[in-house]
């Protein structure tokens, strides 16, 4: 045989006298899979804010100033009337989760997770603004309104949102995902997730 073959039959005999010494030393070894309410808290907490429901919405307004007398509304009144597409996050906040909301016996995870609320809301696109002014509004307060209808149009979708209808949706939503989370870590466990 040529030292060439031998070598590479002796790295080979190496190789599987090194697997073979590993595999025995490892397999009397078993790896704690023990799930804790603090494996459990931390690892939701690292989520953060949890969106689980977002609503897209179409939303209008109309704001008046200064419209008590004809004189007023002529000198210095103002109509805004607005319109835009809005959208409204809502979710869990997981890092509001303490050791207490969590409760491990056995074979059996409750998780206790607060309840929905708003995360963001923003403007999404244009938003038409169509503003008439009072005479003087208009020389010495020029005021586009747009700000004012932003604010407005936000006040209103968020309003929307946070209709007992919407935050049920979210809520059951925010109560699945967690128990796909924790089911994830903890197996074949029976998880209850409550609202607080």
């Amino acid at each position: 045989m040529n030292k060439f073959v031998k070598a590479i039959l002796l790295v080979v005999g190496i190789m599987i006298f090194g697997i073979f010494i590993g595999w025995m030393w490892g397999r009397g070894q078993a790896v704690d899979k023990t799930i804790t309410d603090q494996t459990i808290l931390t690892a939701l907490r690292e989520r953060g804010f949890l969106v689980t429901e977002t609503i897209v919405s179409t939303v209008a307004t109309n704001i008046k100033t200064d419209q008590a007398s004809l004189w007023k509304k002529l000198f210095w009144g103002q109509e805004i009337n607005a319109s835009a597409v809005a959208e409204v996050n809502l979710g869990v906040d997981l890092e509001k989760l303490s050791a207490a909301d969590i409760k491990v016996s056995g074979k059996k995870i409750i998780v206790e997770i607060p309840g929905a609320e708003i995360f963001n809301s923003r403007l999404v696109g244009d938003i038409s603004v169509e503003n008439t002014q009072g005479i003087l509004k208009r020389f010495l307060e020029n005021d586009d309104g747009y700000n004012q209808a932003m604010a407005e149009l936000i006040k209103q979708a968020e309003s929307a949102a946070t209709s007992t209808e919407m935050m049920a949706t979210a809520n059951n939503k925010a109560k699945e995902e967690i128990k796909r989370l924790v089911g994830y870590m903890a197996g074949d466990t029976e998880i209850t997730v409550n609202i607080k």
